[in-house]
């Protein structure tokens, strides 16, 4: 059994059904990142220059032939030379660029057919108009994230290729806020399956899944 497999337990996440403020019970503060503002962006890049390094497996036969190029997994987009123009007619939005660095792994045939892989980085410049809220003690940042996709490339020499790929770039406006929300209360978390009594579990059965408090009172 799990939140969505033979559970009919109202008090569970999933789809709403009836009257949406039937049961909530309480205000809940919670630390979470808002997003203000966000976009996203498709675009054909041409002509994309891109040195390589760390061959593996090492010292392929030359020429190369080129078969793909993705974003290298695990390594995220880097941000830098962030400026943040407020529009004096509209303060509370902004002229927002940056330049992103994208990790890349481009697989390749060496000479001898073998499939390899190295590594480089490809450098984007991006000038947004986005919705930044007016400073305040909790800081605001602008983030980035950034897909690139490409199979059409060629080979230089000396570890260079040329590409043409699709590159997608999120931007987003965010903040680490308390926010008070409405809340149903804790879930009922169904058991992974049925427990076998134990005198060592003793003890622990008795406690609750969550912690509790009285209602809290002014002073």
């Amino acid at each position: 059994m799990s939140f969505y497999i033979n559970n009919t337990n109202p008090n569970r996440p999933g789809p709403m059904t009836g009257n949406p403020l039937n049961g909530i019970c309480e205000k809940v503060m919670i630390e979470t990142t808002k997003v203000f503002d966000a976009c996203v962006s498709q675009t054909t890049e041409t002509g994309i220059v891109l040195p390589v390094t760390g061959n593996n497996p090492e010292n392929p036969a030359e020429p190369l032939t080129f078969v793909s190029a993705q974003n290298s997994v695990g390594e995220p987009t880097v941000v830098t030379d962030l400026v943040v123009d407020r529009i004096e007619s509209s303060p509370n939005y902004a002229n927002v660029s940056m330049t992103l660095s994208i990790p890349v792994t481009v697989t390749y045939r060496d000479a001898n057919g073998v499939l390899g892989t190295a590594a480089g980085t490809i450098t984007a410049v991006k000038r947004v108009m986005l919705f930044v809220p007016q400073p305040a003690l909790t800081p605001v940042n602008i983030t980035a994230t950034a897909v690139f996709s490409s199979q059409i490339g060629t080979y230089n020499g000396n570890n260079v290729f040329t590409l043409t790929g699709c590159l997608q770039i999120m931007v987003k406006v965010t903040s680490v806020v308390d926010l008070l929300i409405p809340s149903y209360g804790y879930p009922v978390v169904p058991p992974c399956q049925a427990a076998t009594e134990s005198s060592v579990c003793q003890g622990l059965q008795d406690l609750p899944l969550y912690p509790t408090a009285a209602q809290a009172t002014r002073i």
